[in-house]
């Protein structure tokens, strides 16, 4: 594998810290009147795996072309690799899969890869690569008369091509059935495990919550929240109480409320206080679950707030 460059250095004694990838530093973006990036810090180490969320027009595939140096930011300073995004010695250690391929519909699987590999001096074995992502009968076959979720695992297996150090992937398992969706994480994985660094947009939060140590929210151009999947969640400050139970009274702390049948589900900031209001006012019910909200409830909270 390419050795990406590091600018890190250790104290005597002390383990060296995980070198700076990528950043973008104070990048704001201006599409005419629109501000797609407002003042946005960001940082990516040498071995994370961050799941980057938001809302469609968040600013999230705004910021990913620019740590790409495809587009420009009105103001501030991206670096990949301590050097200009613009720069293609930088660009060497990178491998990308976009939200739309863009392989011509007349080139073949095989030639597809050939032709992404010449442009780096190390390279996988192509057909290791074709095998590991499942296209080994389609190496033949044109880009055009694949199936959509043929398609999306040869961009994604384009992406590994070039034995890069970080991969940024843009909704890289969109439109795929559960069976091929699990099988690219299992890609995915295998290259984070083996000291890959990964960015990563998905709309499927339990994409994130499967592959993601470290989480970062942005809505309105704006990084709104950085953290674990775990303290995403907490950050919300919501908990789900869920129980079989009739027609129930005014609840204090009650968000929202749905019901299946006799199951009902109650949102609420303080559990506890339910909980406690539901035996003082003598409410029948069993099966009592409590649970901290989802990382999708969390986020929905964080992007809105």
């Amino acid at each position: 594998m390419s050795t990406s460059p590091t600018t890190a250095t250790a104290r005597a004694g002390a383990p060296p810290a995980p070198a700076i990838v990528a950043r973008a530093i104070g990048v704001t973006r201006h599409y005419g009147d629109t501000v797609a990036l407002d003042n946005v810090d960001f940082t990516v180490r040498e071995g994370e795996f961050i799941g980057l969320l938001g809302p469609n027009g968040a600013g999230k595939t705004t910021l990913l072309n620019s740590l790409l140096g495809l587009r420009k930011p009105t103001s501030g300073r991206i670096e990949l690799f301590g050097g200009s995004p613009t720069n293609p010695a930088s660009r060497r250690f990178i491998g990308v899969t976009p939200q739309e391929s863009g392989v011509p519909p007349t080139l073949r699987v095989a030639e597809a890869v050939d032709f992404v590999a010449a442009h780096f001096k190390e390279t996988e074995d192509r057909d290791e690569l074709l095998e590991r992502f499942d296209l080994t009968k389609e190496a033949r076959r044109q880009a055009g008369g694949l199936s959509g979720g043929q398609k999306r695992r040869l961009a994604l297996a384009l992406a590994f091509v070039g034995r890069p150090s970080l991969v940024i992937l843009d909704e890289p398992t969109t439109g795929l059935d559960v069976e091929s969706r699990r099988m690219l994480w299992d890609r995915i994985r295998e290259f984070h495990e083996g000291g890959g660094t990964v960015l990563l947009t998905t709309h499927y939060l339990e994409e994130i919550e499967a592959l993601a140590k470290r989480v970062v929210v942005i809505a309105q151009g704006r990084i709104r929240a950085d953290d674990s999947v775990g303290a995403i969640r907490g950050m919300a400050h919501m908990q789900r109480v869920s129980m079989d139970a009739g027609p129930l009274p005014d609840l204090p702390g009650v968000i929202s409320e749905e019901r299946t049948e006799e199951r009902v589900e109650l949102m609420t900031h303080d559990a506890d206080q339910l909980v406690r209001a539901l035996v003082r006012q003598g409410v029948e019910f069993s099966g009592l679950v409590v649970q901290q909200a989802t990382l999708e409830e969390a986020f929905l909270v964080i992007s809105q707030s």
